[in-house]
């Protein structure tokens, strides 16, 4: 049976993805969560909507992230996750950029050979923890930071009605999980968030926000990190928040990039709510060392939820001579949920 991710990504299509559409409420109308993703091993057969309701799993899957070493900071204890909840059951492999060229990221190559790709490092890091279940994701740039003002004056670009289409719809065909990322510009979370809505509301539809771009200063993007507050990421994970009750659905997951200390400001009055899942992704090339010295110092050392580390394809090789392998990214304290591939 098809998820109602699924089923409804259809009924989008077919009205031309207009806001009218209303979801279905009934509770007969709705697959059991999980049932659309197969996870990546036998193990892994369970339905994830059943483990939240067993809190001494969710207590253990948060020691398992930290190698069974509990610390001050980590894990990060709160209430037992919603029904449907992707964290801590779950590890997130996403491949990232724009479907139209390679040189966003590893999301432009051919449909065909990029998937398969995919669900290969999927199977890799599945093999690295056999303990939590891999789910594949595309993680698609929605708004892009541009060093053009460009018609609106805000130096972003918005992604075309229907190369957001198409992303919804490859992840509809190859039943992954989507994420939609946002590069502000010159605008704002407030002005770029709710055009999203009608794709957010898919319940296997998720989002991330980039720090790096929003030039607050003025400054073109790409010419100075930016930066976003707690009060920033309190929007979002509002915005979200709203989205999962207004059409009652799983909890969303919010990945926030961040690979400077200026790039997150007063991370400990960004807001818990039962709705949506925070992920702290460490997003920068560089060296192994390099990079587990970054993740130590700005996304473990300023715990907000979840973790995430990205592994660039080209970059990381051309700075380090190597890529670092799943088994080293899965021992650093604590272990990631969330892979990016760039």
């Amino acid at each position: 049976m098809l998820s109602l991710f699924y089923r409804f990504a259809v009924v989008m299509f077919i009205s031309c993805l207009t806001y009218t559409c209303t979801p279905a409420t009934r509770e007969d109308d709705r697959a059991p969560l999980g049932d659309s993703l197969p996870l990546m091993s036998a193990e892994s057969s369970t339905v994830f909507a059943a483990d939240v309701k067993d809190g001494s799993r969710y207590q253990r899957l948060l020691l398992h992230l930290v190698h069974n070493n509990p610390s001050e900071k980590w894990p990060v204890y709160g209430a037992v996750p919603l029904e449907g909840a992707l964290l801590p059951y779950n590890r997130i492999v996403a491949y990232y950029g724009t479907l139209y060229t390679p040189e966003t990221g590893i999301l432009g190559i051919p449909e065909k050979e990029m998937m398969a790709k995919l669900r290969e490092e999927a199977g890799r890091w599945q093999q690295a923890d056999t303990t939590i279940p891999v789910r594949p994701a595309i993680h698609f740039v929605a708004v892009t930071a541009q060093q053009e003002p460009g018609p609106s004056g805000k130096y972003r670009l918005r992604m075309p009605t229907e190369e957001l289409d198409k992303a919804v719809t490859l992840a509809y065909l190859h039943k992954t999980l989507l994420f939609l990322d946002v590069q502000v510009g010159l605008s704002t979370l407030q002005d770029e968030l709710p055009p999203l809505e009608k794709y957010l509301r898919l319940p296997e539809a998720h989002l991330g926000i980039d720090p790096e771009y929003p030039t607050k200063h003025l400054q073109i993007p790409s010419s100075r990190i930016g930066t976003f507050d707690a009060a920033d990421i309190n929007y979002a994970i509002n915005f979200l928040a709203g989205i999962v009750k207004k059409y009652n659905l799983p909890p969303k997951v919010l990945v926030v990039h961040r690979f400077t200390q200026t790039m997150l400001t007063n991370y400990q009055n960004i807001k818990k709510v039962p709705e949506v899942q925070v992920v702290i992704n460490m997003d920068d090339s560089g060296s192994p060392a390099k990079k587990m010295d970054m993740y130590e110092g700005f996304i473990a050392g300023e715990p907000v939820q979840y973790t995430g580390f990205k592994l660039f394809y080209q970059a990381d090789p051309k700075a380090g001579k190597r890529m670092m392998k799943p088994e080293e990214v899965l021992a650093l304290y604590p272990s990631p949920v969330y892979i990016q591939y760039q």
